[in-house]
């Protein structure tokens, strides 16, 4: 059933950012030593302030840690889960890349919850200490309800009950109810859902891939869109939720080609989203049709035209050239712009510099009162 638009929600700003931004250099080089102790902690309390004073600087007033605590942007909240394991595997992420992803995979070992006590809630909290109201507000990405899914793989399901999927879709909706009421309770009133794999299954490999293990990928995102509703249908009035889809985020590579066909009926009128972020850099996101299926009223898609995998800087003509295509399917008032996705969702962050990463966020921000 389509969902009314609650007209107290709407996205604060219309220059954004997905949420992840390079590890300052102090950090890497800890983690790369192995070093995981206090020294990293304080290390990464001082780069969320360094991260939040760019984000400033760079004219923006949404503000994330840059997700600096991280190694992937889904398996560390994932994994604090309860029920929920990351264990060693000996297959990597197949990104189109010579670099491999860290070898570990998803494993469900008893029921899921939302545990009280989860890192990513004080994660937030400190954040938010360091972001003034008159300066913006603080806002915090995890994965979307469809990764706990996605990413397990059926030998992976320690948990019998668990290999009936529709038991599994509902636990995973309960959890993540729990988890929005969570932040929502931490002070938290912009919360960004990554659900990429509402993208990826526009990819007819990714499809192929589904059916082979028996599923079907429409009906797969049918699911996705009710877990995620569920999650999200009874959240406060003044909570805004954000998306982001894109396909895949690994030192500059991707995973999935296609548009956003396939999905854009049941993530714009089968949820309660509210700002919609939308990668469109290349030609592997398809077209800007899919948006004529945004319904008019407060719902806004971040055009993300403006590409993190390249230190390129797009020319604002160009820009221009692009709000105005995606003009003829959803009215201007209803776009903002954010980059196509972060520019580190793992640790080892995209081929870009940071002065790079800084004129990309100025341009986001220029954009936006241009446009």
């Amino acid at each position: 059933m389509t969902t009314e638009q609650t007209p107290r929600r709407r996205a604060p700003h219309r220059a954004d950012h997905v949420g992840s931004l390079l590890r300052p250099s102090e950090v890497r080089e800890l983690r790369d030593a192995g070093i995981f102790d206090e020294r990293l902690r304080q290390a990464e309390d001082e780069a969320v302030g360094e991260l939040v004073r760019l984000q400033k600087d760079a004219g923006l007033r949404v503000f994330t840690d840059g997700e600096v605590r991280r190694q992937f942007w889904h398996y560390d909240f994932m994994g604090m889960l309860n029920g929920l394991d990351m264990k060693a595997s000996t297959r990597s992420l197949p990104f189109q890349t010579e670099h491999k992803t860290p070898p570990v995979e998803a494993h469900l070992t008893g029921p899921l919850d939302f545990p009280a006590d989860h890192p990513m809630i004080e994660h937030f909290t400190f954040l938010k200490g360091l972001v003034k109201p008159e300066d913006g507000i603080a806002k915090i990405s995890i994965p979307g309800p469809s990764a706990c899914h996605f990413r397990m793989e059926a030998e992976n399901i320690e948990y019998a009950p668990y290999r009936d999927d529709e038991v599994l879709f509902a636990d995973i909706a309960e959890t993540y109810r729990k988890a929005v009421q969570a932040f929502y309770d931490a002070g938290c009133r912009y919360l960004q859902l990554d659900d990429i794999f509402f993208a990826y299954l526009g990819d007819e490999k990714q499809r192929e891939q589904r059916r082979a293990r028996g599923q079907d990928p429409d009906k797969l995102i049918e699911r996705y869109a009710w877990m995620l509703e569920e999650a999200i249908k009874d959240r406060p009035a003044d909570l805004v939720v954000g998306m982001h889809m894109c396909r895949g985020n690994f030192r500059s590579s991707h995973v999935a080609e296609g548009g956003y066909d396939a999905a854009a009926d049941a993530i714009f009128n089968h949820t309660s989203v509210d700002v919609y972020f939308m990668e469109y850099d290349t030609e592997r996101a398809g077209g800007l049709e899919p948006l004529r299926l945004l319904p008019k009223g407060d719902k806004r898609v971040m055009a993300g035209f403006i590409t993190t995998k390249t230190g390129e800087l797009e020319s604002m003509d160009w820009l221009r050239s692009k709000f105005e295509e995606a003009s003829r399917y959803v009215d201007m008032d209803q776009l903002g712009i954010a980059p196509q996705c972060g520019f580190a969702s793992t640790e080892h962050g995209n081929a870009i510099t940071e002065d790079e990463e800084r004129r990309k966020l100025e341009l986001v921000v220029k954009t936006a009162e241009a446009i």
